[in-house]
């Protein structure tokens, strides 16, 4: 074990690692947000019908919601909740769907296995399995011959990052994504997830830029430093690799304020995401 004060990633010990990543600690009056996102979420089900609970796997997180727009073949919008790989669910961020509803998506919202339960191989593998799926699918509830915007917060902003040169895609937006797994592995986040040396290098989205569909990085600008390196440091890395990646700062928002600003039609992230739509490939 190190010695208590010991540095341990870019000159950071342990407990400023555990500080540097504790985004409910850094956001006063985080069980009140929470319980407002799940208040806003509730009533969007209320409001819109969805197809609840589709199966992608036989797991009972092996999950998604899917909203329909109304317009015949919309593009579609997949989402992808945080909870650092370990807590909440798709029914908590539910709300974040009226912004893309409203600017003519169709929404999907991605559920799948928690830490302890699942290793990050397992979570990682979860998410393949759904955009295999959607792929697949014909008709109402599939992806085919249309455009798809992958998208999640935090854990899932890590996840679409890894996902980003998936077929079935068209464009991606992490918004306040966790790109290198190994801070992570040296704090309070890996007690449930165990992090193994393989899964670090594997599946880090920063050690692994390839060719990817357009990207916009989205993060608060009032967020955590640490949050802050990790999406300026992959936004430079994919455009270094020759990639269309391009970052956007939220001015005056937090790490869930970026939320609220998804779920407005008119907010800076979708506004910005329909003109990179709209642009095409470079």
């Amino acid at each position: 074990m190190p010695a208590a004060g010991q540095p341990l990633y870019r000159g950071l010990d342990r407990a400023q690692l555990e500080l540097a990543y504790n985004n409910t600690r850094a956001v006063p009056g985080f069980p009140a947000i929470l319980a407002d996102f799940q208040a806003r979420s509730a009533r969007l089900y209320w409001e819109h019908p969805c197809l609840r609970d589709g199966a992608y796997g036989p797991g009972p997180r092996q999950r998604f919601d899917w909203f329909g727009c109304g317009r015949p073949d919309a593009p579609v919008f997949i989402f992808i909740h945080g909870g650092y790989w370990q807590a909440t669910t798709k029914e908590d961020f539910a709300f974040i769907a009226r912004g893309p509803l409203e600017q003519g998506f169709d929404v999907v919202l991605a559920e799948y296995t928690l830490a302890p339960e699942a290793s990050m191989s397992r979570i990682v593998g979860d998410i393949g399995r759904l955009l295999d799926h959607l792929a697949a699918s014909e008709g109402e509830f599939g992806l085919r011959g249309r455009r798809v915007v992958l998208s999640g917060h935090s854990a899932g902003g890590h996840l679409t990052a890894l996902f980003r040169s998936h077929p079935a895609l068209t464009h991606a937006m992490p918004i306040s994504a966790l790109v290198d797994l190994e801070p992570i592995s040296l704090c309070w986040l890996n007690d449930k997830l165990q992090l193994t040396p393989a899964e670090i290098a594997a599946f880090s989205p920063l050690r692994q830029i390839g060719r990817g569909v357009p990207t916009l990085v989205t993060v608060g600008n009032d967020e955590l430093p640490e949050l802050l390196r990790h999406s300026r440091d992959y936004a430079v890395a994919g455009v270094q690799a020759g990639e269309q990646v391009s970052y956007l700062p939220l001015p005056g928002c937090h790490h869930f304020s970026v939320l609220d600003d998804l779920a407005r039609p008119q907010g800076i992230q979708l506004r910005s995401l329909l003109a990179l739509m709209d642009a095409g490939p470079r």
